[in-house]
């Protein structure tokens, strides 16, 4: 896959009708509204992938296993990341229902 990039130096892009600028080395800037929103810190991994003239950022997968507890199958992350809570999960439903 080949990405070209503009001659100029900087250019923006527009999220949700909020301009982000992407500087000379090909950095994306996010607004710190929206990296709260989602929760992206500085250590955040995101995946990238390129379709139809898009640019789409997701968060990426977090390594993963099935173990057993108290009996029952159980996926277990094979690293520390943050702890849902039933008000995220709500959160998300409410999200995804509109």
């Amino acid at each position: 896959m080949r990405c070209e990039i503009p001659e100029r130096r900087t250019f923006a892009l527009v999220i949700d009708g909020t301009r982000i600028g992407i500087d000379a080395v090909v950095r994306l800037v996010l607004p710190k509204a929206l990296r709260a929103e989602l929760g992206i810190t500085g250590a955040t991994e995101l995946e990238v992938v390129a379709r139809d003239g898009v640019i789409e950022l997701a968060f990426a997968d977090v390594p993963a296993h099935v173990g057993e507890r108290d009996g029952r199958p159980v996926i277990i992350a094979e690293r520390d990341g943050p702890r849902l809570t039933a008000e995220d999960v709500r959160a998300a439903t409410d999200r995804v229902r509109r």
